[in-house]
């Protein structure tokens, strides 16, 4: 039986998240103002199904597909909205799944963090994918599960606010969002993202 952990729908894709993708993936980089959809499913290799389903139906094109044991991930994206939601169909009709069977996220944990210390900086820069924390910046922690709902709130953060993308993991078993700003843009940053979560509706985990 399958689970539909994720299944979410970005309008247009921000220019920082956009670089995210595209640096960290291994399919069709996408570009800003495109429409993009993620996908997560359980277990990993139905992704497979997806994926197949997906390209069949309409002119998108997949970025990001990650095959694990327990979580599938699917990325695909469009400049054309019309593809992106028509693909989206296929996906859950191949499924034999509605909207309403996705699961409904939750944040596990979310968290502020004033005026970064030097040392502090340098430590989430080591592994972060994405743009530099620099030292006095505040520092924005959201985790989300299932993962790949993440994705939104990376995405809405950056289309409200002047912020840094510094580190986001869009698959496994935590989604993580790290962003980095001055304090009035990561206190906008951190509304919109939490706002655009708690707006998705599904079944409980």
């Amino acid at each position: 039986m399958a689970d539909l952990r994720s299944y979410v729908y970005l309008d247009r894709l921000q220019p920082q998240f956009a670089a995210y993708i595209g640096a960290n993936a291994r399919g069709y980089i996408p570009i800003p103002g495109m429409a993009a959809m993620l996908v997560e499913i359980s277990p990993g290799v139905l992704i497979n199904q997806v994926i197949d389903a997906a390209v069949k139906t309409a002119n998108i094109r997949p970025g990001l597909m990650v095959v694990e044991r327990h979580f599938g991930v699917l990325e695909f994206h469009s400049q054309n909205q019309a593809d992106v939601k028509h693909a989206a169909q296929a996906v859950l009709k191949v499924l034999k799944m509605t909207i309403k069977d996705r699961i409904k996220p939750q944040i596990l944990s979310s968290q502020i963090i004033r005026k970064v210390n030097a040392y502090h900086a340098q430590m989430v820069n080591v592994s972060r994918l994405c743009s530099m924390l620099l030292p006095n910046q505040d520092l924005y922690i959201l985790e989300v599960q299932p993962a790949a709902y993440v994705t939104l709130a990376a995405n809405e953060a950056e289309k409200n606010a002047q912020i840094t993308l510094v580190d986001c993991r869009t698959y496994g078993a935590v989604g993580r969002l790290y962003i980095g700003g001055k304090q009035s843009d990561v206190e906008r940053a951190a509304s919109a993202a939490e706002t655009a979560i708690k707006a998705l509706d599904g079944k409980e985990a």
